[in-house]
């Protein structure tokens, strides 16, 4: 069973930043597509970083593109999100969500996802 954890959420001021991880367990990351999605109250799921283990290529959403860094230990199976410039719109609760995959079939589609972590709460104040 594959279990995910995530950590490293907290409060911070307009232009820090917070680092999430999330350690892995229960799979083998080869050929798995690892992402980070965000959830406003009362709306879906959003993906927002994506890493293709394979080839450990990256994809961003428009709205983080150059402020967060999507990456991985392979070796401690933990995936991580760099987060800079943080601005309150980016106050969200973040998961991490894995599942098997080509490179062709690695998305931000929440519905692709077998696994996720329990969420950790971002807040951002101005």
């Amino acid at each position: 069973q594959v279990h995910l954890v995530e950590s490293g959420g907290g409060s911070v001021q307009a232009g820090g930043s917070l680092r999430l991880s999330c350690a892995g367990s229960g799979y083998n990351s080869s050929n798995y597509c690892l992402a980070w999605f965000r959830q406003y109250p009362g709306e879906g799921r959003a993906g927002i970083a994506r890493i293709w283990t394979g080839g450990s290529i990256q994809f961003y959403a428009n709205s983080v593109k150059g402020r967060f860094t999507i990456s991985r230990d392979s070796a401690k199976n933990t995936l991580y999100l760099q987060m800079n410039n943080l601005q309150p719109a980016d106050t969200a609760t973040y998961y991490c969500a894995a599942h098997a995959a080509s490179y062709y079939n690695c998305d931000l589609r929440p519905s692709d996802y077998t696994f996720w972590g329990q969420g950790t709460q971002v807040t951002v104040s101005s």
